[in-house]
């Protein structure tokens, strides 16, 4: 079974100004050195495979249910983490810190003893169905109550 990622209008504004920010960093430099046109192909040529790859991270996150782990992707980057090692689910809106895949501040916070900090971040679209198909994987699995 498989999730995708809950993108939340802050989220596409955050990543729409970061790319607006690399963007000025990149091309206003050109304009006032008077650059030569190879340059210009350089710049354009890095600055679009940056913007892909940023993009590609940020909207195409998906979590998948498997056999023995839940599979967290996110562009190139993925996570495995066995479902017996995952102790709590919790919510959260710090979006910032710690080890997150996730493109939204309606987040869950998956507690477990595999990831890098210990815990993972992450925002699947249904979240009543993620965590019932999380429990049917991990009885022992403690929820917060503060999830709805």
């Amino acid at each position: 079974m498989t999730f995708r990622s809950k993108i939340d209008s802050f989220f596409i504004r955050f990543i729409l100004s970061a790319l607006l920010i690399i963007a000025a960093v990149s091309f206003i430099p050109l304009f006032f050195e008077g650059a030569p046109f190879s340059a210009f192909v350089i710049v354009t040529v890095t600055f679009s495979v940056a913007t892909a790859l940023i993009l590609w991270i940020a909207f195409a996150i998906r979590y998948v249910f498997l056999e023995n782990h839940l599979l967290v992707k996110a562009g190139p980057f993925r996570s495995r983490i066995p479902y017996d090692s995952i102790s709590k689910v919790t919510a959260t809106r710090d979006i910032f810190t710690g080890y997150r895949l996730l493109s939204s501040r309606d987040a869950l916070e998956l507690i477990n003893n595999k990831t890098i900090l210990g815990t993972v971040k992450i925002s699947p679209e249904n979240q009543g169905a993620f965590i019932a198909e999380l429990k049917k994987r991990c009885p022992d699995l403690k929820v917060d109550e503060k999830i709805s």
